[in-house]
């Protein structure tokens, strides 16, 4: 079905992406396989060179030969394999062509040229499997990050291909969206369609897996039975940069603290236009001050509105909070906070990394800002242009302007999206390092394995509400876990 022989391949001008090595690889239809690996070993060029993306739309040197269903992507159009081949990004607005969402999810198949009954009819039973019925009809942009990547992979659904390669699909997705798509990727699987995932979390697709490729720096250096890899230790995956097979496999790391003092929010509501309810509505909150502060909740809970509106974006909310005994309304709060957003597109304005760090700062020098890129592993990326990047580097360098803009309440909604093990662990230590520097620090995450590296306290909202809040200690550990587990 699809193979790579003896494959290399360089990118060219602005993209700092590593290529790919002397790649031989076979996949036989219906095959159900990972890419794995560390950030920058290849994953994302491998399903480029799948899905036709290279060399059509990332030129570059490429050598050896590629076939994908008895076709080379080189030698076609992007689409006439778009016929054969869907693919869903890691970030789903790059591939939106709509704003509505029923119209998104029919594109695809309007361009192939199919009978309006029949996309209707596809339409219908995709919407019914994915359970999508709640999101049709809506503007894209109104849609929460999970919201949006469900879209993406309901359009892809519609068009019923042989092959589908999905680029992080989970990296937005709450708990219960990932069970949803795990089955929706069981549902292909058993119509006998070749699936091919590079992914960071390992656990939701432990049962689905046939292989899993592990690549380092270009290069294929392992292929895994699904059986094989599962009997490999935790301490082992760990060094090999890999996150555990399941969720009980996890430990709270984060050392437990008695905070006293009191950060207070009051009357902090908001309704977006034409929507049916409010987005936000909590009277009063009470949480710890220099604290780092999981907010947890279902896709469309509130959790990056409530973002917004604590660092003064919204000018429509008007609740205060009480910091150090002040009352700090919408445009105090501005001056006050941080946000790193779920889209980090939306705030790299420079024309280089190291820019877009001194332009957080109150006080720019170099050298300070060369630090705190250091610490995020990007230092080399300096005098890169960040629109150039990959995302997950756009992430660090966003987190990265975060931390050396020294404000006092940071926000990150979503910070290690589409970050592997080891990079997840150094966004832990760096929030549990703000926190030790009298910041109060607020983590939206679907991430379970960063809440239990360094979150101190728990806010779980479900339709704009506060539902549950609580210390994070060993006792409460096994409640977090229980949501994750849903």
């Amino acid at each position: 079905m699809i193979d790579l022989n003896n494959v290399s391949f360089n990118y060219v001008g602005e993209q700092r992406e590593k290529g790919l090595k002397n790649i031989n690889l076979h996949i036989k239809k219906g095959e159900v396989v990972l890419l794995c690996g560390a950030s920058g070993c290849g994953k994302t060029t491998l399903t480029r060179m799948i899905n036709g993306l290279i060399p059509h739309f990332y030129p570059g040197e490429l050598t050896g030969e590629v076939t994908v269903d008895g076709k080379n992507p080189a030698k076609i159009k992007l689409q006439e394999l778009a016929q054969t081949v869907g693919s869903v990004f890691q970030n789903p607005r790059s591939q939106f062509f709509s704003t509505n969402t029923t119209a998104e999810m029919a594109f695809g198949c309007e361009n192939q040229g199919i009978e309006p009954v029949i996309i209707r009819e596809r339409i219908n039973k995709t919407v019914d499997e994915l359970k999508l019925d709640k999101l049709m009809n809506r503007d894209i942009f109104q849609l929460s990050g999970g919201e949006k990547q469900k879209i993406a992979c309901g359009s892809v659904s519609v068009t019923q291909n042989d092959i589908y390669v999905l680029d992080e699909p989970s990296s937005n997705l709450d708990i219960q969206a990932i069970e949803e798509l795990k089955e929706q990727i069981s549902y292909w699987k058993k119509a006998g369609k070749t699936i091919i995932i590079a992914e960071h979390r390992l656990y939701y697709l432990s049962e689905l897996v046939d292989r899993f490729i592990y690549l380092q720096e270009g290069r294929i250096t392992g292929d895994y039975r699904a059986e094989k890899l599962k009997k490999i230790t935790t301490e082992k995956l760990n060094k090999m940069g890999l996150r555990p097979f399941s969720l009980g496999q996890i430990k709270l790391t984060a050392k437990e603290k008695n905070v006293t003092d009191k950060l207070i929010l009051k009357d902090f509501h908001f309704q977006y236009k034409q929507a049916e309810r409010a987005a936000l509505s909590i009277q009063k909150l009470e949480i710890p001050k220099n604290a780092v502060i999981a907010i947890i909740g279902h896709n469309g809970a509130g959790k990056s509105t409530f973002a917004r509106c604590l660092c003064g974006l919204e000018k429509k909310n008007q609740g205060k909070l009480i910091f150090e005994k002040k009352a700090l309304d919408r445009k105090a709060r501005l001056k006050k906070s941080y946000l790193v957003m779920q889209d980090v597109n939306h705030q790299l304005f420079t024309e280089s990394v190291v820019d877009e760090v001194l332009l957080s700062m109150k006080n720019p020098v170099a050298a300070t800002a060369h630090r705190y890129l250091e610490q995020m592993g990007i230092l080399e990326l300096a005098s890169v242009h960040p629109l150039s990047l990959s995302g997950g580097q756009k992430q660090r360098v966003a987190i990265a302007s975060a931390l050396a803009s020294e404000k006092e309440l940071v926000v990150f909604d979503e910070p290690t999206s589409g970050l592997d093990l080891g990079h997840m662990q150094a966004v832990a230590s760096c929030l549990t390092a703000l926190a030790a520097q009298q910041k109060s620090i607020f983590v939206i995450s679907h991430d379970f394995e960063l809440l239990a590296h360094c979150c101190d306290y728990v806010i779980q909202l479900e339709q704009g509400r506060v539902v549950k809040q609580y210390s994070l200690t060993h006792e409460s550990f096994p409640e977090l876990m229980a949501f994750f587990r849903k």
